[in-house]
């Protein structure tokens, strides 16, 4: 990796670091994470509900390729993310931040609106599939929009000092949306019974979802933009610009680091957080309230959590945080599937929660960490595309191929593939400067 791509570190000496938030700032925040948990909901809810419409959108005879088939659509939602990286990395760092927040928001609710009135295949035969396949496609635009923007949205108002706690914002929020799914499916399943969830019931959370997203809609309008991308575009003006590929070009070493680190944050994520519960259903042979109840309890854990972390990562710094995830992550991944699939309920809660906590210390740090590695004009647009390319690989085929991989007997190949994945963070950091605390406003515009 180029040393071009090591931005300058200047500790922050700013008063302001020690303040607390003020109400803009927290109306920042809320907009910030209930967008973010609006666009996690829309992914958890797919995975967490596949089980229940996989016969209903795909042909019903033969039970196991339709949910194969459901995965397949899931992981088709990340092949759009480059061209979505492209689109709303270039719209983020030369339109706003906020306009790109909120194109983002409007191509979600689409998304969440489309699979909860998608006609079944005894209905309409396979154009349900289709309109299941535009939703994800539309949903994987709108994640990597909310990917480009929110990280440097919420990178660029934090105090540096306090860039770390901030932005543990937007897994928290990810996690409590996940968390709600998981509500959502536990009640459900208590107050339906299994012919009421498959044929209607499972719609509900995708309905709410799409409404939701008006709120959000409103939140996101009453945003200011950062002050450092305001003062880049004033000190730009006038100056010719490269085209999006050419800068991610020219941040290459930055680029491989973010794309290094999501694949190391994306498998484990999926596979045990996103996915987990569908597995211990699945796989573990869990009943469908017990595994939701057991997820629930984990997530709450994690909520709780990535805020102590992220302020964690603020003293000890971001390298730190991603040695413990990465290791921990390698060397647990094995014990943590035994645990998970001995039977029980609580051995699944305790797998998951463990599984949580250690995600919490990549995920706290996660976005500042990203954001922190690139100069302002290239921020958005160097986090999107590595982020979605990396997402396109790894994290797209993940819940695909735990199924796959289950259902023949190797397992084991997929614990492996999670603890290789893990260290690729460790590794990109053992190649990258600490940021924590630098000015984002005044970073450098390293060159070649």
């Amino acid at each position: 990796m180029s040393t071009a791509d090591h931005v300058h570190v200047t500790k922050t000496t700013n008063p302001d670091t020690a303040r607390r938030a003020s109400p803009e700032q927290r109306r920042t925040l809320l907009g910030i994470g209930l967008g973010n948990a609006l666009e996690t909901f829309d992914w958890a809810a797919y995975a967490l509900f596949a089980p229940f419409f996989a016969t209903q959108i795909f042909n019903p005879a033969d039970p196991g390729a339709a949910l194969l088939a459901t995965f397949a659509v899931f992981g088709a939602g990340f092949l759009i993310r480059p061209f979505g990286a492209i689109a709303f990395g270039w719209i983020a760092d030369r339109k706003g931040r906020k306009f790109s927040l909120i194109a983002a928001i409007l191509c979600a609710s689409a998304g969440l609106l489309l699979i909860g009135l998608a006609p079944t295949y005894e209905n309409a035969g396979l154009l349900g599939a289709g309109i299941l396949l535009l939703a994800r496609l539309l949903q994987g635009v709108a994640h990597t929009g909310e990917v480009a923007a929110a990280y440097t949205y919420i990178a660029e108002v934090a105090p540096p000092a306090r860039r770390g706690l901030w932005s543990s914002v937007i897994y928290a929020s990810g996690l409590t949306a996940t968390l709600l799914a998981s509500l959502f499916g536990t009640l459900l399943t208590a107050v339906l019974d299994h012919q009421q969830m498959t044929s209607w019931g499972w719609r509900i959370p995708f309905l709410l979802g799409a409404a939701l997203g008006l709120l959000t809609l409103v939140l996101r309008r009453r945003m200011n933009e950062p002050e450092a991308f305001v003062k880049q575009v004033r000190d730009s003006t006038g100056e010719p610009r490269r085209s999006v590929l050419a800068d991610v070009w020219r941040h290459r070493g930055a680029g491989a680091r973010v794309f290094l680190l999501t694949a190391a944050n994306s498998v484990f994520f999926y596979a045990w957080i996103v996915t987990g519960p569908s597995w211990a259903i699945s796989v573990a042979e869990l009943e469908p309230a017990e595994a939701l109840m057991a997820s629930c309890l984990a997530l709450g854990v994690g909520v709780a959590v990535l805020p102590i972390l992220g302020a964690l990562s603020d003293r000890i710094g971001r390298r730190r945080s991603t040695y413990i995830y990465g290791i921990g992550v390698a060397t647990l991944a094995y014990p943590l599937d035994q645990l998970g699939r001995g039977g029980g309920a609580w051995r699944f809660a305790v797998a998951m929660t463990i599984a949580v906590v250690l995600f919490a210390f990549l995920g706290s740090v996660f976005p500042a960490l990203l954001a922190e590695l690139f100069p302002t004009g290239i921020r958005a647009s160097g986090i999107a595309l590595p982020y979605a390319l990396a997402a396109v690989i790894f994290a797209g085929t993940a819940p695909f191929l735990q199924q796959w991989l289950n259902q023949r007997g190797s397992s084991a190949v997929f614990v492996a593939y999670i603890a290789v994945t893990a260290l690729l963070g460790a590794v990109a950091m053992y190649f990258s400067p600490e940021t924590r605390g630098i000015e984002l406003s005044t970073t450098g515009d390293p060159r070649p």
